[in-house]
Order: structure tokens, then C-alpha cells, then sequence
């Protein structure tokens, strides 16, 4: 076998052993995150929300409908709603959503709106969510998108929800 050959050969396995270490990583991540996943009995949910940005030279308010979504992403067992609280920009409440706790089947969702002619959160808008479940079960996914148009122009996006309080 000539010296290149074996250059070759050893190059090929070289580079065959570094994509199989780094595979094998990437499903040893992979597994640590899904097996590994946070259980909860409850938290207190704080969301970003928006009911205008500003746009244009003058800083014009342009309104916005928010959707303040709740998941229950357990497979296996229910979550009880507790609150869900809109305060404005200077963090006064506006509302609350619910008149009494709310149970949410496996995998089901509930939804909060407020309407785009409601200005009264203004841009710095958020909605407080508080959940409970008898036992330990994966958190829910909470968030707000938020969508408006005007003449040609529109314009949508998301918000995440932040864990303040387990």
C-alpha cells in the first residue's frame, strides 16, 4: 500500500471516529433533555404582552389583538388555571380573565384575548398566569402572540413566558 493510500486511510478514520463521538453527544444531549424534563406541581407565569408598538417618525401607537394561550403539555394528567391577570404598562391591574380557577384536560389549551381596540395595557402590557396540579406534571407552555394590520402593513409575533415563582 503506497504512503498516500495509507495517509488516505488514516484521514478516513480519523474523520469517521470524530463524527461518530459527536454523534454520539448529540444523542446523549438529545436523551438528557427529554428523559431529564422539569416537573411541577405549580408556578407563577409572567408574560410579555402588547396591546400597541410604536411605528413610524412620530411614534404612532399601532394597535394590536394579544392571545394569551395556556398548554398543558403533560400527556397523563390535568392542570388547574388559578389566575390569569392582565396589568398595564404601569404594572396597575386591567383585568382578570377568570372568575374562578379553570381545569385544563391533558393537552388541552386555554386562551385569553384582548380585542385590538383595547389600549388600556399599553406597550409594556403583561399577563400573570398561576397554575396548580396535585401532582408533579411537565409545566405548561404559556404564551402571548400578538397581531395587527393597517391598510398594507401587518405584523405578528410572539412572547415566551417567564417562570417567577415555583
Amino acid at each position: 500500500m503506497s504512503r498516500r493510500a495509507r495517509g488516505i486511510g488514516y484521514l478516513a478514520a480519523a474523520v469517521a471516529a470524530v463524527c461518530a463521538a459527536t454523534l454520539c453527544l448529540a444523542v446523549a444531549a438529545f436523551a438528557g433533555e427529554t428523559a431529564g424534563a422539569a416537573l411541577s406541581k405549580g408556578q407563577t407565569i409572567y408574560v410579555p404582552v402588547y396591546s400597541h408598538i410604536y411605528h413610524g417618525i412620530k411614534s404612532r401607537p399601532f394597535n394590536l389583538t394579544v392571545t394569551v394561550s395556556v398548554r398543558n403539555t403533560d400527556t397523563k394528567r390535568p392542570m388547574t388555571v388559578l389566575a390569569a391577570d392582565y396589568y398595564d404598562t404601569e404594572g396597575g391591574l386591567v383585568r382578570h380573565f377568570l372568575d374562578k380557577p379553570a381545569t385544563l384536560p391533558p393537552l388541552g389549551t386555554r386562551e385569553f384575548i384582548v380585542d385590538e381596540r383595547d389600549e388600556a395595557g399599553g406597550s409594556g402590557a403583561n399577563c400573570i398566569v398561576r397554575w396548580s396540579s396535585p401532582e408533579p406534571m411537565n409545566a405548561p407552555v404559556v404564551e402571548a402572540v400578538m397581531i395587527g394590520a393597517s391598510s398594507n402593513q401587518g405584523i405578528s409575533f410572539l412572547s415566551v413566558g417567564r417562570v417567577i415563582a415555583e
